[in-house]
């Protein structure tokens, strides 16, 4: 059961000076036994990528978790 109020996120960056051409989504998810988690995926556009999920007992944690793991990435000039 995902909260309706916020919606996955993909992000890119590319700088071709570097050929560098990343992605980074984000969303929440929520497990069998009513933990809330961040589902972060990340790689290069083209390949499969890298998962990583961490998860918090309140749902508020995890929705902190993503606000702070998304301005980060806006920093760092990743853009929807």
């Amino acid at each position: 059961m995902e909260d309706p109020g916020v919606t996955p996120v993909l992000l890119t960056r590319a700088d071709p000076s570097c050929n560098m051409h990343r992605f980074y989504s984000l969303e929440l998810a929520t497990s069998l036994f009513g933990e809330c988690g961040v589902v972060r995926h990340r790689g290069r556009v083209g390949a499969s990528g890298r998962s990583r999920t961490d998860w918090f007992e309140k749902p508020c944690e995890a929705e902190a978790a993503f606000s702070i793991l998304l301005r980060a990435k806006h920093r760092r000039g990743y853009a929807p």
